[in-house]
């Protein structure tokens, strides 16, 4: 046994370490599709703070790098490990600390996973509703990655619903920020920093999340349209109309076929206007009483026919579930027609017809193609991009990406940046804010071992 195998299973126990052989090809990659996987040197399984603080103490005295695990379901590498590193894998700090129906909120520890949550919080009325589209998804990997998903246009992303922190430095000392309060103006408000930093300067250990009342009542509309700029000039009229959609996504026409093959669905729209639409407005609201939730389902079916929607078909109950069920696979569906690689740009409401437009624009261009579906009430753009050769696709990739930025976006909306998205971040970002980016790194994390490979090229950060 090494010196630093022995250090590790002195902390944790040798039952809740792995190493060699024994470590299966789950802890070497998450869901990225093209960064290859890595098996680590170790694989510890801590159950408390103090756990963690003993790991990044004598992973930071030995320089192991360290690469944090929720349940490994993120879409950008960021969960890949060294191969002679360190994964600290939460799946053992799983508990629901407390519901707390008064100030509205849960403290979890990291891995939570959502339906564990979902199920702690069932009989309260209340729910947490940050939803990337993966139920196993953990509640660390949202804070890591300030998930969204479909629900962000009402409720907001994972920065929106994190209230507070535990959390461990590479140092090995433990702080806490924020709390079970809505506002601070305080100094710096280190939350907000550690949200979406994938695991780079400290590691959370418990999260106190914001809780919302669930509505009773829910319905969908969907609206095909014969040309898909008209999707883009309708959602922020959409959004503007009062009405106060959960969920506001678009589907464009090769997308939406291929989720209505791979899950099977029936949404009673004739094949006529199947095959004549460019694209599709999901319009999904819920209400507290069934007589209100009516009135604004008819008011939006009629909105968006106004704004140039072929027709509108209501989903309700089955119907309903089947088709956002079916959206929140789109990243399995994307997998399954043979994608190259995934990107979640996010631009202005207002850019997302021009970059779409551009965007498949550049894709034929480079003899590929670029479908997908996305958050329209928020602007995160979620495309697959379909392109063998591999210098064209980084390239693709490339002007796709300095496009969203040069429009006022940014290369990433929810999934993070990864292994897979850092080498462009590193090209196109503003030097300026990457050494910024840098020197908190540093301050946090001076010797280097959190996540190296993760906003930084390695042994730079």
């Amino acid at each position: 046994m090494s010196d630093m195998t022995a250090r590790f299973a002195e902390i944790v126990g040798e039952h809740n370490l792995l190493t060699g052989d024994a470590i299966p090809e789950d802890y070497a990659h998450d869901e990225v599709l093209t960064t290859a996987p890595q098996k680590p040197a170790y694989v510890a399984k801590p159950t408390t703070a103090e756990d963690v603080s003993q790991l990044l103490r004598a992973a930071t005295e030995h320089k192991v790098p360290v690469t944090a695990r929720g349940s490994g379901s993120g879409l950008s590498g960021a969960a890949i490990p060294r191969r002679d590193g360190l994964v600290i894998s939460f799946e053992r700090m799983n508990a629901v600390l407390e519901v707390d129906t008064t100030n509205q909120v849960a403290v979890v520890q990291p891995g939570v996973t959502l339906t564990d949550l979902d199920a702690a919080t069932a009989d309260t009325g209340l729910r947490y509703m940050v939803y990337p589209g993966e139920l196993s998804s953990s509640v660390g990997g949202n804070v890591g990655t300030n998930a969204g998903g479909m629900r962000a246009v009402k409720y907001g992303i994972a920065r929106h619903n994190v209230l507070g922190l535990q959390a461990v430095l590479p140092t090995g000392e433990i702080f806490r920020t924020g709390g079970k309060i809505a506002k601070v103006s305080t100094g710096y408000d280190l939350t907000q920093l550690i949200v979406g930093s994938e695991g780079t300067l400290a590691l959370a250990t418990e999260v106190i999340v914001k809780l919302h009342p669930c509505l009773d009542h829910s319905a969908t509309v969907l609206a095909p349209f014969a040309d898909f700029d008209q999707v883009m000039r309708a959602v922020p009229k959409v959004l503007a109309s009062g009405l106060g959609p959960y969920i506001l996504e678009y589907i464009d026409n090769m997308t939406m076929a291929a989720l209505i093959h791979t899950q099977n669905l029936e949404l009673g729209i004739p094949d006529t206007i199947r095959d004549s639409c460019q694209a599709y407005l999901v319009v999904a609201l819920e209400n507290r009483t069934e007589n209100r939730l009516g009135e604004d389902v008819e008011r939006a079916g009629e909105l968006v026919v106004e704004l140039g929607a072929v027709d509108a078909y209501v989903l309700e109950g089955a119907s309903a579930r089947k088709l956002i069920e079916a959206r929140e696979k789109a990243f399995w569906t994307a997998k399954a027609i043979g994608a190259d690689d995934i990107i979640d740009t996010v631009v202005p409401r207002s850019a997302m017809p021009k970059f779409l437009a551009a965007a498949r624009d550049l894709a034929m261009a480079a003899g590929g193609a670029a479908a997908g579906c996305g958050h329209a009430g928020d602007g995160n753009v979620h495309l697959a991009i379909l392109c063998k050769d591999p210098e064209k696709r980084h390239q693709l990739m490339t002007d796709i990406f300095a496009l969203a930025m040069e429009l006022g976006g940014a290369i990433s909306g929810e999934h993070g940046l990864g292994r897979a998205k850092t080498p462009y971040f590193l090209e196109l970002e503003d030097p300026v804010k990457v050494d910024l980016m840098r020197r908190i790194k540093q301050s946090f994390d001076p010797a280097g071992i959190l996540n190296p490979d993760v906003l930084f090229a390695a042994g730079d950060a």
